[in-house]
């Protein structure tokens, strides 16, 4: 039997059954509040991430030494890393082949930074995502190879066998996270804890982290010849993006990663991320959110719709100007890219919903969707429909097309499989992502085997997504540093969800439209405490009118704790995700 409904909710105004701890997770909570002298609404978080009394401690202050791994337990890392050292000790051109995404623009900036320390300038290299697409082609890595003594391939490369066959001019190297095959591409080395013979607890990792273990794995070699190495400490602001950007799960060294990475961040000493967040109107110190949100859309937006390096120059640029450059362009793609989402969001969404979010699979593919925006709509069906979705821009006799999954179920490997049959042109990814190409006439079959595949791992039996929540709180008790508190549990993102907490039986005393689709509110409790909320997309789904014409009802309201600093005032702040009406 079920566990009671957290207050009663089964159905809220999004659809979704509220959950609270179990009385298992309850029990430890208070456990943790008295030993740990904590308050007992971050002892609930700590409990919901399974944390021991024990572990505590040291969760709330992750150490990057102690879960640092060995990288050489990777295979082939120790070959690239030699091969990598070997370049810089005789001066030797090397060429850097980087994915359009920002883990591809934060794994070739560490590179070119790292390089760049010893006097070297490498060749940046960034496919278009339409002319080119996804991964090395034969035409370009072929170029590089006529030039370069050694081609570093990251963020892509694992399953690219003919365009590394085209290189064979240069050594080239794969620093990847994305799935494997059955067999790897004629490389010198392969760096990737997905390879299907990787046995590592580390294919969590993204790109970004991969070739940060690489750098480690070079100072090493340098430091053991006496020679200097540099203080990759500084380049974790990198890693943290790269991480939170591409939605990797905030486990383990991942944690750490970024925890680390948002301190140096916070330090503002690289241009192109000062420019940006300057551009980003970011008033505060910088949170995953902000990563994950603010920050990583804009160097996206290069690659989405607009030139594909910019993100990776932005990142590596020393020049305060060219970062201030880079960025006010990076912010005016942003901007053409959110009008053409919602275009194709639109489109995509009425095409979903008329084929049914009750499938393995929700999809839809249209004549000109534009490619470098569909996996952020199928980012939208899946938040919509809690289930794998892929979206697909049709061009002729093509069609390229971006999914995301939901947990449990691995899109990545499904695609893979599709491609090994012949049944897409290509495919790749991991399970929460994959990108694929489909023959036109053959998208409707495509997507039939698909679904199936899917259907195998469980996708059709999803029900609507629970909303978990780590407590319930009255406007009153919330402070700013009962925030801070929260956040020492954090850094929150895929794999380790942001605490939300219930307000319950709250009044409407000022509800406001911003925007075309947001809504502003200030909520009051029982015991006349107040506090400000914002609810994103309000009027996409049914809280806007819901709450705008509230008629004196009581709301149980529901979301995320957040600091406000806007205009130097520290002041807590509410992100409303749910509500439902107080019986």
């Amino acid at each position: 039997m079920p566990d009671r409904a957290f207050l009663g909710v089964e159905h809220s105004a999004t659809g979704r059954r509220w959950t609270g701890l179990t009385a298992n997770q309850d029990r430890h909570a208070q456990a943790i509040s008295q030993q740990a002298g904590l308050p007992e609404i971050v002892a609930r978080t700590l409990a919901r991430r399974g944390v021991s009394i024990e572990e505590t401690a040291a969760f709330l202050a992750p150490s990057l030494r102690d879960l640092m791994p060995n990288p050489s337990i990777l295979k082939d890392m120790d070959k690239a890393a030699e091969r990598i050292c070997q370049a810089v000790d005789k001066k030797q051109k090397i060429a850097i082949f980087a994915d359009y995404d920002v883990d591809g623009a934060t794994s070739a900036a560490l590179l070119i930074t790292w390089l760049r320390d010893f006097g070297l300038t490498a060749t940046l290299y960034v496919p278009d995502r339409i002319d080119e697409g996804y991964g090395p082609n034969d035409a370009a890595m072929k170029m590089l190879a006529s030039d370069h003594d050694l081609i570093i391939c990251v963020d892509c490369g694992t399953l690219s066998f003919g365009p590394i066959e085209a290189a064979k001019d240069a050594d080239v190297i794969v620093l990847d996270h994305h799935m494997g095959g059955e067999t790897l591409p004629d490389a010198l080395a392969v760096v990737n804890p997905n390879r299907q013979d990787e046995d590592t607890e580390y294919g969590y990792l993204c790109a970004a982290g991969v070739v940060f273990m690489a750098l480690v794995a070079c100072n090493r070699i340098f430091k053991a010849a006496g020679k200097p190495a540099p203080n990759l400490m500084n380049a974790l602001d990198l890693v943290a993006l790269g991480t939170v950007a591409d939605v990797a799960p905030l486990i383990g060294f991942n944690r750490a990663l970024v925890r680390q990475g948002l301190t140096i961040m916070g330090a503002r000493t690289r241009p192109g991320l000062v420019a940006l967040a300057d551009a980003a109107k970011m008033n505060s110190a910088p949170t995953a959110y902000h990563l994950g949100f603010l920050l990583g859309p804009r160097i996206n937006a290069g690659g989405r719709v607009g030139k594909a390096d910019l993100g990776a120059r932005l990142l590596s640029t020393t020049d305060m100007d060219e970062a201030q450059s880079i960025a006010d362009r990076l912010n005016q793609l942003n901007d053409e890219r959110r009008e053409i989402e919602a275009h194709v969001q639109l489109q995509a969404m009425e095409q979903a919903e008329e084929r049914g979010f009750d499938k393995p699979l929700v999809w839809a593919a249209g004549e000109g969707w534009h490619p470098g925006v569909v996996g952020i709509v199928a980012s939208r069906l899946k938040e919509a429909s809690n289930r794998p979705t892929i979206v697909i821009g049709l061009d002729g006799n093509e069609g390229k097309g971006s999914g995301r999954s939901v947990t449990g179920i691995d899109l990545g490997s499904a695609v893979a499989t599709c491609t090994r049959e012949g049944v897409l042109l290509k495919g790749g990814g991991h399970k929460m992502a994959a990108g694929l190409t489909v023959a036109t006439d053959n998208l409707e079959a495509a997507m039939e085997r698909l679904s199936e595949l899917l259907e195998k791992q469980g996708a059709a039996d999803i029900g609507p997504k629970d909303l978990h929540l780590d407590g319930a709180i009255a406007p009153s008790g919330i402070t700013p540093e009962l925030i801070e508190q929260l956040e020492a549990a954090g850094p929150y993102g895929a794999g380790a969800p942001a605490p939300r907490f219930a307000l319950p039986a709250q009044r409407i005393v000022f509800a406001k439209r911003a925007g075309a689709t947001h809504l502003r509110l200030t909520l009051q409790g029982e015991n006349g405490g107040r506090i400000d909320a914002i609810c994103f997309r309000a009027y996409d789904g049914p809280i806007g009118e819901m709450l705008e014409n509230h008629n004196g009802r009581l709301f149980h309201c529901a979301g995320r704790l957040e600091i406000d600093d806007w205009g130097g005032r520290r002041r807590a702040k509410l992100r409303l995700e749910d509500v439902a009406e107080a019986s």
